[in-house]
Protein backbone atom coordinates (compact mmCIF):
# COMPACT_ATOMS: atom_id res chain seq x y z
CA UNK A 1 0.00 0.00 0.00
CA UNK A 2 1.51 3.36 -1.05
CA UNK A 3 1.92 5.49 2.38
CA UNK A 4 0.60 9.07 2.69
CA UNK A 5 2.58 11.70 2.94
CA UNK A 6 2.49 14.13 5.80
CA UNK A 7 1.07 18.10 5.12
CA UNK A 8 4.89 18.66 5.85
CA UNK A 9 6.11 16.04 3.76
CA UNK A 10 4.27 17.11 1.12
CA UNK A 11 4.99 20.93 0.96
CA UNK A 12 8.87 20.15 1.66
CA UNK A 13 8.73 17.98 -1.58
CA UNK A 14 6.80 20.81 -3.59
CA UNK A 15 9.24 23.02 -2.40
CA UNK A 16 11.99 21.00 -3.50
CA UNK A 17 10.64 20.95 -7.17
CA UNK A 18 9.79 24.33 -7.65
CA UNK A 19 12.46 25.96 -5.82
CA UNK A 20 14.14 27.52 -9.09
CA UNK A 21 10.91 29.24 -9.68
CA UNK A 22 9.72 30.56 -6.53
CA UNK A 23 13.22 32.55 -6.69
CA UNK A 24 13.12 33.30 -10.27
CA UNK A 25 9.80 35.03 -8.85
CA UNK A 26 11.20 36.47 -5.67
CA UNK A 27 13.49 38.50 -7.70
CA UNK A 28 11.23 39.72 -10.31
CA UNK A 29 8.65 41.15 -6.87
CA UNK A 30 12.01 42.59 -5.54
CA UNK A 31 13.07 44.04 -8.66
CA UNK A 32 9.62 45.65 -9.21
CA UNK A 33 9.33 46.74 -5.35
CA UNK A 34 12.78 48.12 -6.02
CA UNK A 35 11.51 50.28 -9.29
CA UNK A 36 8.66 51.56 -7.18
CA UNK A 37 10.40 52.38 -4.07
CA UNK A 38 12.83 54.26 -5.90
CA UNK A 39 9.92 56.37 -8.32
CA UNK A 40 8.23 56.98 -4.57
CA UNK A 41 11.65 58.08 -2.74
CA UNK A 42 9.71 56.53 0.17
CA UNK A 43 12.14 57.03 2.89
CA UNK A 44 15.15 57.92 0.54
CA UNK A 45 18.15 60.28 0.98
CA UNK A 46 18.36 61.15 -2.84
CA UNK A 47 22.19 60.81 -3.63
CA UNK A 48 23.91 63.12 -6.27
CA UNK A 49 25.89 60.56 -7.88
CA UNK A 50 24.63 56.81 -8.58
CA UNK A 51 27.45 54.22 -9.40
CA UNK A 52 26.61 51.01 -10.39
CA UNK A 53 29.42 48.13 -10.25
CA UNK A 54 29.00 45.17 -12.33
CA UNK A 55 31.51 42.43 -11.59
CA UNK A 56 32.00 38.50 -10.79
CA UNK A 57 33.13 39.13 -7.66
CA UNK A 58 30.96 40.65 -4.39
CA UNK A 59 32.80 44.40 -3.22
CA UNK A 60 32.90 44.14 0.36
CA UNK A 61 30.48 46.92 2.36
CA UNK A 62 33.68 48.63 4.02
CA UNK A 63 34.88 49.05 0.52
CA UNK A 64 31.58 49.92 -0.63
CA UNK A 65 31.04 52.64 2.09
CA UNK A 66 34.69 54.18 2.09
CA UNK A 67 33.91 54.29 -2.11
CA UNK A 68 30.88 56.02 -1.31
CA UNK A 69 32.61 58.58 0.86
CA UNK A 70 35.58 58.90 -1.19
CA UNK A 71 33.63 59.58 -4.51
CA UNK A 72 31.39 61.91 -2.89
CA UNK A 73 34.81 63.92 -1.91
CA UNK A 74 35.24 64.48 -5.56
CA UNK A 75 31.87 65.90 -6.39
CA UNK A 76 29.55 68.69 -5.29
CA UNK A 77 26.17 69.33 -4.07
CA UNK A 78 24.35 68.73 -6.61
CA UNK A 79 20.05 68.38 -5.48
CA UNK A 80 20.65 71.28 -2.72
CA UNK A 81 19.95 69.53 0.30
CA UNK A 82 23.27 70.65 1.47
CA UNK A 83 25.61 67.04 1.39
CA UNK A 84 26.94 65.82 -1.04
CA UNK A 85 26.00 62.10 -1.75
CA UNK A 86 26.71 58.82 -3.56
CA UNK A 87 25.20 56.05 -4.24
CA UNK A 88 26.81 52.66 -5.32
CA UNK A 89 24.86 49.69 -6.41
CA UNK A 90 26.42 46.35 -7.31
CA UNK A 91 25.06 43.83 -9.94
CA UNK A 92 27.41 40.54 -9.06
CA UNK A 93 27.11 37.74 -12.28
CA UNK A 94 28.65 33.89 -11.07
CA UNK A 95 30.42 33.29 -13.96
CA UNK A 96 29.62 28.86 -13.45
CA UNK A 97 26.55 26.67 -14.14
CA UNK A 98 26.29 25.99 -10.34
CA UNK A 99 22.41 26.15 -10.07
CA UNK A 100 22.22 28.68 -6.97
CA UNK A 101 24.81 31.01 -8.63
CA UNK A 102 22.86 30.80 -11.54
CA UNK A 103 19.59 32.27 -9.69
CA UNK A 104 21.53 35.15 -8.43
CA UNK A 105 23.27 35.37 -11.73
CA UNK A 106 19.59 35.72 -13.74
CA UNK A 107 18.98 38.42 -10.65
CA UNK A 108 21.96 40.54 -11.36
CA UNK A 109 21.22 40.57 -15.04
CA UNK A 110 17.47 41.38 -14.16
CA UNK A 111 18.32 44.28 -11.81
CA UNK A 112 21.12 45.48 -14.10
CA UNK A 113 18.79 45.33 -16.88
CA UNK A 114 16.26 47.77 -15.05
CA UNK A 115 19.18 49.92 -13.49
CA UNK A 116 20.08 50.69 -17.50
CA UNK A 117 16.24 50.99 -18.68
CA UNK A 118 15.20 53.22 -15.92
CA UNK A 119 18.38 55.69 -16.14
CA UNK A 120 19.52 55.15 -12.31
CA UNK A 121 23.26 54.85 -12.85
CA UNK A 122 25.30 57.17 -14.85
CA UNK A 123 29.03 55.86 -14.57
CA UNK A 124 29.85 52.36 -13.96
CA UNK A 125 32.87 49.93 -12.41
CA UNK A 126 33.37 47.15 -14.45
CA UNK A 127 35.57 44.04 -14.38
CA UNK A 128 34.85 42.94 -17.62
CA UNK A 129 34.03 46.22 -20.06
CA UNK A 130 34.31 44.88 -23.28
CA UNK A 131 31.51 41.98 -22.34
CA UNK A 132 29.39 44.57 -20.39
CA UNK A 133 29.42 46.93 -24.05
CA UNK A 134 29.05 43.71 -26.14
CA UNK A 135 25.94 42.99 -23.87
CA UNK A 136 24.45 46.15 -23.20
CA UNK A 137 26.28 48.48 -25.83
CA UNK A 138 25.34 51.69 -23.08
CA UNK A 139 29.31 53.28 -22.81
CA UNK A 140 29.22 56.44 -23.99
CA UNK A 141 32.59 58.03 -25.85
CA UNK A 142 35.01 59.52 -23.55
CA UNK A 143 33.46 62.82 -24.28
CA UNK A 144 30.02 61.65 -23.28
CA UNK A 145 28.65 61.54 -26.49
CA UNK A 146 26.69 58.63 -28.36
CA UNK A 147 28.62 56.08 -30.18
CA UNK A 148 28.17 54.78 -33.50
CA UNK A 149 25.56 52.28 -33.47
CA UNK A 150 27.87 49.48 -34.83
CA UNK A 151 30.25 50.30 -31.88
CA UNK A 152 30.65 48.13 -29.57
CA UNK A 153 34.49 48.58 -28.86
CA UNK A 154 34.54 49.74 -24.45
CA UNK A 155 38.97 50.00 -23.98
CA UNK A 156 38.43 53.50 -26.01
CA UNK A 157 35.72 54.28 -23.52
CA UNK A 158 36.93 53.46 -20.25
CA UNK A 159 40.46 53.71 -18.21
CA UNK A 160 41.18 51.42 -15.10
CA UNK A 161 40.57 53.09 -11.48
CA UNK A 162 45.10 53.22 -11.00
CA UNK A 163 44.67 55.09 -14.39
CA UNK A 164 43.43 57.77 -12.64
CA UNK A 165 45.41 60.15 -9.63
CA UNK A 166 42.22 61.29 -8.32
CA UNK A 167 40.99 58.16 -7.69
CA UNK A 168 43.93 56.19 -6.97
CA UNK A 169 44.97 58.62 -4.23
CA UNK A 170 41.51 58.48 -2.57
CA UNK A 171 42.36 57.29 1.15
CA UNK A 172 40.01 54.29 1.38
CA UNK A 173 41.69 52.55 4.01
CA UNK A 174 41.29 48.68 4.56
CA UNK A 175 38.18 46.27 4.81
CA UNK A 176 37.04 43.48 7.07
CA UNK A 177 34.71 41.26 5.15
CA UNK A 178 32.66 38.73 6.48
CA UNK A 179 30.79 36.57 4.21
CA UNK A 180 29.95 32.54 4.59
CA UNK A 181 31.17 32.27 7.54
CA UNK A 182 34.38 33.53 5.92
CA UNK A 183 36.40 36.54 7.65
CA UNK A 184 38.59 38.44 4.83
CA UNK A 185 40.86 41.17 4.93
CA UNK A 186 42.22 43.34 2.51
CA UNK A 187 43.50 47.34 1.14
CA UNK A 188 40.06 48.74 -0.93
CA UNK A 189 42.83 50.23 -3.12
CA UNK A 190 44.09 47.29 -3.78
CA UNK A 191 40.79 45.45 -4.85
CA UNK A 192 40.00 48.77 -6.95
CA UNK A 193 42.95 49.56 -8.96
CA UNK A 194 41.89 46.92 -12.01
CA UNK A 195 38.28 47.62 -12.42
CA UNK A 196 37.56 49.64 -15.16
CA UNK A 197 35.59 53.29 -14.80
CA UNK A 198 32.96 54.34 -17.39
CA UNK A 199 30.23 56.29 -18.38
CA UNK A 200 26.76 55.93 -20.28
CA UNK A 201 24.88 57.80 -22.61
CA UNK A 202 21.32 58.35 -22.52
CA UNK A 203 19.19 58.27 -25.80
CA UNK A 204 16.74 60.24 -23.79
CA UNK A 205 19.14 63.48 -23.01
CA UNK A 206 16.01 64.11 -20.50
CA UNK A 207 16.66 61.15 -18.51
CA UNK A 208 19.80 62.02 -17.29
CA UNK A 209 19.74 63.99 -13.76
CA UNK A 210 22.35 66.35 -13.58
CA UNK A 211 24.24 66.25 -16.77
CA UNK A 212 26.25 69.09 -15.88
CA UNK A 213 27.16 67.92 -12.41
CA UNK A 214 27.86 64.56 -14.07
CA UNK A 215 30.50 65.75 -16.70
CA UNK A 216 31.77 67.11 -14.31
CA UNK A 217 32.29 64.69 -11.80
CA UNK A 218 33.68 62.90 -14.77
CA UNK A 219 36.59 65.21 -15.21
CA UNK A 220 37.79 65.17 -11.88
CA UNK A 221 37.41 61.43 -11.84
CA UNK A 222 39.63 60.94 -15.24
CA UNK A 223 41.87 64.10 -15.26
CA UNK A 224 45.54 63.13 -15.71
CA UNK A 225 44.25 59.77 -17.00
CA UNK A 226 45.88 60.26 -20.64
CA UNK A 227 43.05 59.75 -22.75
Amino acid sequence: MEREYTKKEKLANWFYYNKLWLAVGAIILWVIGSMLWNVLGIGQIKPDYRFAYVGSLRLPEDCVAALEAGLASLGTDLNGDGMVTVSLTQHISAPDSNTENMIYSYGADVTLLADITEGESCFFLMDDPEQFQLDYQILAQWDGSVPAEDDYEALDKVCTWSECPALSSLELGGYVDKYLDQTETGDCQELLKNLYLGRRFFHDPSQEEYPEGNDALWDVMTEGAGK
